[in-house]
């Protein structure tokens, strides 16, 4: 996908627009977008799917004053587009007005555009895809002798281009790319029977995780949970890895996004400008690092994005708002129509093993079970499976527990964040240390 295409795609979302207006809409914005890609996935040393993947569509909202309608279609002919466009019209036309519905503030629209290095094609092969999928199971099954069984290796490598427009005059798109390797494999000792996975994942496929160390990290992760115990009920510290502490951060958003607000459906109601956190946490957004999963100079409705802090020395400083939520709560929008951008809660000075020191005696979380939070009140309650520390040092792995607490007190009974941070996604984030949760188990 080159600047030709963006240009091509540019000039359809400009048609679009053009339609709009001349079947009577007020304003109007417009969205397409265009992917492909390849899967291969290898089981048992044997080729189990090879997926090719070339999909594209489009999406218009208009206004008719304060009135919308929204349509799409995967067609990009211009009769298709015509038809499209009418149909938004059709709906808009018979719905109510709604006060707060309309496209964002010019002024608030992206106007700068830097570099971010989001693209990076990946020239793979089918038969180098297999051959990489192959050596990546191979490795994890021959990491053990009792990993006796395998949900497989996959390579995934992605591109894709959107382009969106509005009647206000912002027209921009760009390509991104986003490649994966991952592994499952499943180990039998005596009555137990354990699996467990690891995986990279990159814009840039020469930042993946060699294929091999993947495997053999999957083998490793499946052999440690092996003749796993439950625990006895208690309350004791919780250190949970950063694959799930993302999860805690993820529900803080949840709770301050514009919807739980207006909707008065959240835990955190009214907390802007309150301490909700440890005086040292510091969690912030980071929309333009480049390379990153969660990049962008601009939202879903084209509103530029911030370098800003949403929580600093623990309190609160700013909810996470898209144009129409910010109006229904009297606020600007946060340019975040669409979630968050490299969410970011800064490292403490401690790897993994310091974090498993200072806790001391307590519960690692690994695996997270189930959904099991109340947003409206802040309950917490989850299955889990992980490790029982003593002394610092891991003992045996557990499994059929449940950890429970409430968000409010977690978030302020946070003691330590590591230096450890998954970087494989749009929360960045180390593991995270709770002083103490309930412990459901025998």
């Amino acid at each position: 996908m080159s600047h030709q295409d963006i240009a091509h795609l540019k000039t359809i979302v400009q048609s679009i627009l053009d339609e709009a207006r001349q079947q009577g809409a007020t304003a109007a914005e417009a969205g397409l977008n265009r992917e492909s890609g390849l899967s291969v996935t290898a089981r048992m040393g044997e080729v189990e799917t090879i997926e090719h993947h070339n999909d594209q569509g489009l999406g218009v909202t208009v206004y008719f004053g304060q009135r919308k309608g929204s349509a799409s279609s995967t067609d990009m002919s211009p009769a298709a587009i015509k038809e499209t466009v009418s149909a938004a019209c059709s709906i808009a036309r018979h719905t109510s007005e709604d006060e707060y519905a309309g496209l964002p503030d010019k002024e608030q629209l992206a106007t700068e555009f830097p570099n971010l290095e989001l693209n990076h094609p990946w020239a793979l092969s089918v038969d180098e895809a297999i051959a990489l999928a192959v050596n990546c199971e191979a490795a994890a099954l021959s990491y053990h002798p009792d990993i006796t069984n395998s949900e497989g290796a996959t390579i995934n490598t992605h591109q894709g281009v959107r382009v969106m427009g509005n009647s206000l005059g912002f027209l921009q798109g760009n390509v991104t790319t986003r490649h994966s390797i991952s592994c499952s494999v499943v180990a039998e000792r005596c009555d137990s029977m354990q699996r467990d996975y690891w995986y990279s994942v990159d814009r840039n496929a020469k930042n993946l995780e060699d294929a091999a160390a993947i495997g053999r990290k999957a083998g490793e992760r499946t052999i440690r949970r092996l003749n796993a115990r439950r625990l006895t009920t208690r309350q004791c510290p919780v250190l949970y890895c950063p694959e799930v502490a993302g999860g805690l951060l993820g529900s803080l958003i949840g709770a301050i996004s514009g919807s739980s607000l207006y909707r008065k459906s959240t835990f955190l109601l009214d907390a802007l400008d309150t301490r909700i956190f440890p005086e040292f946490i510091r969690i912030h957004e980071q929309p333009l690092l480049k390379g990153a999963l969660g990049s962008s100079a601009y939202d879903g409705e084209g509103v530029v994005t911030q370098t800003r802090d949403i929580v600093s020395n623990g309190i609160l400083r700013g909810y996470v708002l898209g144009t129409y939520s910010a109006r229904k709560l009297g606020m600007q929008s946060t340019g975040n129509a669409g979630g968050v951008h490299n969410l970011t809660i800064t490292p403490g000075s401690n790897d993994f093993q310091a974090m498993l020191k200072v806790m001391d005696t307590g519960l690692l979380v690994t695996e997270l079970i189930g959904q099991g939070v109340n947003m409206i009140n802040g309950n917490y309650s989850r299955g889990a499976a992980g490790f029982w520390v003593e002394r610092g040092e891991i003992q045996y792995p557990v499994e059929e527990i449940t950890i429970a607490g409430n968000l409010k007190d977690m978030y302020q009974h946070i003691v330590a964040v590591g230096n450890d941070v998954d970087l494989r996604g749009n929360i960045r984030t180390g593991s995270i240390l709770i002083e103490q949760m309930s412990i459901a188990g025998e």
